[in-house]
């Protein structure tokens, strides 16, 4: 059996009792965004466009199969004491560049405002769902059909605890609309990735895993 197969039925996930971490309010989280772009964000703001390429995207595709807004939104975040680190390996794992002008990306931080419950999925509860450790690294087409499942088997998750691949297993989090209530209205961090307060961070990360810096 392929060690990241298709996901089960809904039915089946809901047999087993999922492994539910919460993370308190006022952890910090941080994550990066992109202000110029067809599609511009902000620091408070859910994806509803989807899904896209990001892999726990857990937005259905239309009947033609396309993308589309909707009211599935998604929030990709990094906590923990290397979460610059994780935001900018894991959003310029691509071309594994640092690119600190394209569609001006700006790298934000705030305090949860509220608990949020995350589908613990960096330990052994990955295998007993009839994954692994995997749908960590794993084809992404794929880890975003076990998102939508696990967000249809489990309402009471506010989103998924994942390992990131690309900066050592660092936690990261896929947080899905059901958490609005958790962000602030104000953050704690906001800074574009060309101001030279991000200099330091970034080049120490570039030497860190190897990426280049424009």
């Amino acid at each position: 059996m392929a060690k990241l197969p298709e996901p089960g039925s809904v039915e089946n996930l809901r047999q087993l009792k999922p492994k539910i971490v919460t993370v308190a309010a006022g952890a910090e989280v941080s994550r990066i965004f992109f202000a110029d772009t067809n599609y511009p964000t902000a620091w408070d703001s859910f994806r509803f466009f989807g899904p896209t390429t990001c892999r726990f995207d857990h937005h259905l595709s239309d009947k033609n199969g396309n993308s589309y807004t909707q009211d599935r939104g998604i929030m990709y975040l990094a906590t923990g004491k290397l979460a610059a680190q994780t935001c900018l390996a894991e959003v310029f794992q691509e071309k594994r560049t640092i690119d600190r002008q394209s569609r001006l990306p700006v790298y934000a931080g705030f305090a949860l405002a509220d608990n949020i419950r995350l589908l613990d999925l960096t330990g052994a509860f990955a295998t007993a769902i009839g994954s692994s450790t995997a749908i960590h690294s794993g084809p992404r087409s794929r880890t975003r059909r076990w998102a939508q499942q696990l967000y249809r088997a489990y309402p009471q998750i506010d989103g998924i605890l994942y390992c990131s691949s690309m900066n050592g297993n660092a936690p990261s989090i896929a947080l899905f609309e059901r958490a609005q209530q958790a962000i602030p209205s104000q953050n704690i961090l906001h800074r574009e990735l060309r101001d030279n307060a991000m200099a330091s961070v970034i080049s120490m990360t570039a030497q860190t895993i190897n990426y280049a810096v424009v």
